[in-house]
């Protein structure tokens, strides 16, 4: 097994843990976790400009700026898909509130992550990246984990959602595309990311043990704290 795959096998448990406490903590009720989660406020920052590029994707925005969460993902990996409904939820509970940032981080091991993050920002070309964000993760069982190309299942995503296809496929193997994904995969590795999914809050690093850690890593931010 390679060290990519065992960390994001490691990572799936953790996650996988903070979906069910999602679950199974209301929004304000108290976190399960031993020994405690560090607040921002005690872990070292990665300044805000390594995390977020101008061109970086924003899929929800704060006009007060407050509170950001960036989160490095590879759309293969098992641990980003158990992660994402959460995700999905707290941008829905702090909508205005919480500027969410998505930056790339195809880890090798999983055969299709590249093609993935190419399709991601391809539709990006096109106005459309958070339309093939979700796309990606909703579906990511039916086309995830084989050897298999399936850079035709995502032209089929591109068509769906309304894109220009042939433009789509020309992005899709422009250098262009790839430098901009390994761009984002060098920032990755400056902010010290070792696996996926990582999230930094104001540019500290978060590991959560339950949704909750994240809920109150957000409050801190939001309180200024």
């Amino acid at each position: 097994m390679t060290k990519n795959a065992k960390i994001t096998l490691g990572v799936v448990a953790a996650v996988v843990i903070a979906v069910a406490a999602f679950v199974l903590i209301p929004r304000g009720g108290s976190p399960q976790v031993s020994g405690g989660a560090p607040t921002t406020s005690e872990v070292p920052r990665v300044p805000m400009d390594v995390l977020v590029r101008p061109d970086s994707h924003k899929i929800s925005s704060a006009a007060d700026g407050k509170a950001t969460m960036v989160e490095f993902l590879d759309f293969e990996c098992e641990a980003c898909a158990a992660a994402f409904p959460a995700v999905e939820q707290l941008r829905k509970e702090y909508a205005g509130k919480l500027t969410y940032v998505v930056r790339y981080f195809p880890i090798d091991s999983h055969p299709n992550s590249h093609n993935a993050a190419r399709a991601a920002e391809a539709a990006a070309q096109q106005g459309k990246f958070e339309q093939m964000y979700l796309k990606l993760f909703e579906n990511q069982e039916s086309w995830g984990h084989t050897t298999e190309s399936r850079a035709g299942v995502f032209e089929g995503y591109a068509a769906e959602l309304g894109l220009d296809v042939a433009k789509f496929k020309a992005a899709v193997v422009d250098p262009a595309t790839a430098a901009r994904i390994a761009k984002d995969q060098a920032d990755g590795a400056t902010a010290g990311v070792e696996g996926t999914p990582s999230f930094y809050i104001n540019g500290a690093k978060i590991t959560p043990r339950s949704v909750q850690d994240l809920r109150a890593a957000i409050d801190t931010a939001l309180a200024g704290r």
